[in-house]
């Protein structure tokens, strides 16, 4: 397997990145301590918003259960009329997701779990499915017609699909396995929520009459964590996944996989708690063979602060990945790292190696 892989250090102050049930900072247990965490669901989504507002035409993919209307709308400017573009929508959509019939008494055509599509592959279902409606096709001509439209897209605008993966449960053969690898985010230390008691005033409450207009406590931590994120270049590179696309164009997905990575954050509470910073360390390497690695157990044992958590951190992170390069032979073909590079020339020197 070839393999780009990220190791990142990041320290945010107070802030409340990943919210569990009950909208406090989600947590771990690991060297037996309490930890910060980041779901890697979070940080992934945080990733691919990034990587849209960077490379809108190779990221277009969109994840939703709204899939029928832009389905009517491709299948009408491929010639069909609104009632049989509607009808044929609908069985897609049921096919694909399973329409939701409650939502549609409502008024709201949806499908009961979200569909991973790309605008490329939704005109190419409405192109592929015109000629056969115009026959009065059986169902399963249909599903057969959808399935081999949306292979002939090809990607061309869904580097987010081959990146991040898609499942399909009524047609595997439309399932796609990720090629990005994404761990949960952990503290580097120790870690326990804290509670921020607030309250607000009443602008227009008579001065006579004390006390605030509402009161109310969240929760929040600050923490250094470590992430990891991986990318699997020989799966990017499968004919299912982004083997269509120029050399160029891979190499930019790649180089947006590699600044979305390091420079994306969950939105969480980002107007009242203003938590962006930009990483203290990342180590990336490429690796012509072997198998996906982590370095968190560099913090097994959990850093304790000296000078700061950071710098405790990159000693950690340094020290561990060198005795797993002696001890299991591991020999990365490059390995770069911010700040020692600027981003810009950490980029273009993994991309040398895609």
């Amino acid at each position: 397997m070839k393999l780009i892989e990220l190791h990142i250090l990041q320290s945010f102050p107070v802030s409340c990145l990943n919210r569990d049930d009950v909208g406090a900072p989600k947590t771990a247990t690991f060297g037996g301590v309490n930890r910060a965490r980041i779901s890697s669901q979070c940080l992934k989504r945080a990733v691919r918003e990034q990587a849209q507002s960077m490379s809108p035409k190779l990221f277009a993919g969109s994840r939703s259960r709204l899939i029928i209307n832009p389905l009517v709308q491709a299948l009408q400017q491929h010639g069909l009329a609104e009632a049989k573009a509607l009808e044929i929508a609908k069985a897609v959509g049921d096919y694909l997701a399973k329409k939701d019939d409650e939502a549609e008494k409502r008024g709201n055509l949806k499908v009961k779990t979200l569909m991973f599509l790309s605008p490329a592959e939704v005109d190419a279902i409405a192109g592929g499915l015109a000629d056969i409606i115009k026959n009065d096709p059986k169902a399963k001509e249909l599903e057969k017609g959808v399935a081999k439209a949306c292979k002939s897209a090809a990607l061309k605008d869904g580097a987010d699909i081959a990146i991040f993966g898609r499942m399909v449960a009524s047609d595997h053969s439309l399932t796609l396995e990720g090629a990005g690898l994404f761990s949960h985010a952990l503290s580097t230390h120790k870690s326990e929520n804290d509670i921020d008691f607030f309250s607000a005033l009443d602008d227009l409450q008579p001065t006579e009459e004390a006390g605030a207009g509402m009161t109310g406590t969240l929760e929040f931590n600050s923490a250094t964590y470590y992430r990891y994120a991986g990318l699997n270049l020989d799966l990017l590179t499968d004919s299912s996944h982004l083997g269509g696309l120029a050399h160029d164009e891979r190499r930019n997905v790649v180089n947006t996989f590699i600044h979305s990575v390091v420079l994306a954050i969950p939105g969480a509470r980002k107007n009242s708690m203003n938590a962006n910073t930009l990483p203290g360390y990342v180590l990336g390497l490429v690796k012509d063979a072997g198998q996906p690695l982590q370095l968190v157990n560099a913090f097994e044992n959990p850093v304790r602060p000296r000078n700061g958590i950071m710098e405790a951190s990159i000693a950690a992170l340094k020290e561990h990945h060198h005795r797993l390069k002696e001890t299991w032979n591991i020999k990365p073909v490059l390995e770069v790292a911010i700040p020692d590079k600027p981003l810009d020339q950490f980029c273009k020197e993994i991309l040398t190696h895609v």
